[in-house]
């Protein structure tokens, strides 16, 4: 015959085992959530991070930038530089001259070793719009320095 303090002790030690792992399960539930749920927030902070250095490049770059980005983008390609200033009937030195430039800069540009910045290239989206004798018009306004030297010192 079995001996009843033995039998209770162990069904004791059955129902306690039961109890504990049901409390143990749950908890085992929510660390787990909990794990899953902290690792999404690290993933979003990483994002953020790097959402905060490419913005902060941006900034570092400067207002000039911000300019050209506010507005659509715009392309630069050599070929149409070329056809443009043909189109406008101008040589490299006078282009430079509307655009602001030096001449070796245009040469540069249109021969693919080199590209404007993007104040440059606004310039010459600018240009686009103007035809044959506006463009003229507009080199009489930005003349030279020396020829505007040349005509005070003629009239003085």
């Amino acid at each position: 015959m079995p001996n009843i303090g033995a039998v209770l002790k162990q069904e004791i030690a059955r129902l306690s085992r039961r109890e504990i792992r049901g409390e143990v399960q749950a908890t085992k539930k929510a660390s787990a959530q909990y794990r899953r749920h902290i690792a999404g927030l690290r993933r979003q902070i990483a994002a953020l991070e790097r959402q905060m250095a490419l913005l902060s490049r941006r900034v570092a770059n400067g207002a000039a930038s911000q300019d050209t980005e506010a507005g659509p983008k715009i392309r630069f390609v050599a070929k149409g530089l070329r056809s443009q200033r043909a189109r406008l009937g101008l040589s490299a030195d006078e282009y430079a001259r509307l655009v602001g430039v030096s001449p070796q800069s245009i040469y540069n540009w249109e021969n693919g070793h080199t590209t404007p910045r993007p104040a440059q290239v606004a310039v010459i989206a600018q240009l686009r719009r103007l035809g044959k004798r506006e463009a003229r018009s507009r080199l009489e306004e930005v003349r030279p320095k020396r020829a505007q030297r040349r005509r005070r010192r003629s009239t003085s």
